[in-house]
């Protein structure tokens, strides 16, 4: 009784294999057709049972179902996901040297470029999302390809997808991803500005026809300090502090001498509302860079909004000795000599009409003229390096009226009339 329950058995599984690749077959002339709709069906009748054939057949059916689901490029996404699945298969099957490794690779190549080739076109009409998932399939397609990865990981972030963003970017970091590479640059002679090559043949072919001098060859900047930036940002931006906190920590400690990072750090603590914290993080990293304007100029909007006046004003002039333009400066600059009027007109206020009291409002009032002219130079630099500042402008309208000078009050408010007749 046994040995006929084996024999029965063994023709079962014989039948079922005979099925299997009766519906490969079927697919295959479906294929060599274009008929990929006839394809599919085939392949989706013989994958019930595919889990007990044997390893060539397991491998000329993912094959099979790979071709099918890309269907020369026309399959859908998720069509797409399938077929890359099925491809990666075959290769666990027969290993990289099997009988179908030169066709897999073949059409693996001729994916990866219709994927790159759509990622790039979406991310050039600021189709974000299809940018991402474009790079993400390149990624699929080509695992030791971590540049595509990061590629759909920062593109996620500009289409403000922050999930998948987040999932990219701890796979990246997973991967120890650092990002650095190889770049071939030269100048180029008609526009003396450096140009980055694909290659160093490439680079060399230019230099040798003369298009461009100054050949080089170096190394890009580490991209770990970005992606751990942004996990920590995505992470604030869920509301999950504690772990953007953490990103953080882990990625300073990694990188120690990141000055970077340090402002990275100091400026979640200012979105977390830790002032404190964050004027400690940036004078810390002004130890290491104390020749950086912005640091100090973030410095003295700390101390001002501290109400340490005379602080910020020196943390905004070692910023100007620094970067004289530095038009944001100018116009603090100004906003915090400003802010002292309030003070002085509510002493004038609270004056009486003693002889006393009539002597210390002209004190005052000259007190507050100082004030305008203290301002008047920083704020005419923000107009001359920020000419459409229409509020600027305004603002110089009253000092210049306060001030009683007319000449300059009547040329700022033609200035001023042109700027409003330019925005409407």
């Amino acid at each position: 009784m046994r040995k006929q329950i084996i024999i029965a058995l063994a023709l079962l599984v014989g039948s079922f294999s005979f099925a299997q690749k009766s519906e490969i077959k079927d697919a295959e002339k479906a294929i060599k057709k274009s008929n990929f709709a006839e394809a599919k069906s085939a392949i989706n009748a013989a994958e019930s049972s595919i889990g007990s054939a044997d390893d060539k057949t397991k491998a000329q059916f993912y094959f099979t179902k790979g071709q099918a689901f890309y269907a020369n490029g026309t399959g859908t996404d998720a069509d797409m996901d399938a077929a890359i699945e099925s491809l990666n298969k075959v290769e666990e099957v027969e290993g990289k040297n099997g009988k179908y490794s030169k066709s897999v690779q073949e059409i693996k190549q001729e994916m990866i470029n219709s994927f790159l080739t759509k990622a790039n076109e979406a991310l050039e009409k600021k189709n974000f999302s299809a940018s991402s998932a474009g790079f993400e399939k390149a990624y699929k397609m080509s695992k030791s390809d971590t540049l595509y990865l990061y590629y759909a990981a920062a593109t996620a972030v500009n289409g403000e997808d922050y999930d998948t963003a987040l999932k990219h970017y701890e796979e990246l970091k997973n991967l120890g991803y650092v990002g650095i590479e190889t770049e071939y640059v030269a100048i180029n002679k008609a526009t003396n500005e450096e140009e980055t090559f694909p290659s160093k043949a490439l680079m060399d072919i230019s230099v040798k026809s003369g298009s461009h001098i100054k050949p080089t060859v170096k190394n890009s900047e580490s991209k770990q300090g970005e992606i751990v930036r942004n996990v920590a940002l995505i992470y604030m931006n869920q509301g999950n502090n504690e772990k953007a906190l953490e990103a953080m920590k882990d990625a300073r400690a990694a990188n120690p001498d990141d000055a970077s990072l340090i402002i990275s750090e100091a400026n979640m603590q200012l979105k977390m509302g830790n002032r404190d914290e964050f004027k400690r993080l940036i004078q810390e990293a002004l130890v290491n860079d104390p020749d950086n304007p912005e640091l100090l100029f973030n410095l003295g909007i700390v101390a001002a909004e501290g109400g340490e006046i005379e602080a910020a004003k020196g943390y905004y002039e070692k910023a100007l000795k620094i970067k004289p333009d530095y038009t944001d400066v100018h116009n603090n600059m100004a906003v915090l000599i400003l802010s002292q009027e309030q003070a002085i007109i509510e002493k004038m206020n609270a004056l009486g009409s003693s002889a006393a009291d009539n002597k210390k409002y002209d004190e005052l009032k000259e007190e507050r003229a100082q004030l305008y002219k203290d301002a008047i130079p920083y704020l005419e630099t923000t107009l001359k390096l920020r000419p459409t500042d229409l509020q600027t402008a305004k603002t110089l309208v009253n000092i210049y009226s306060a001030l009683g000078d007319t000449a300059k009050q009547k040329e700022m408010q033609a200035k001023v009339a042109a700027l409003e007749t330019g925005q409407n």
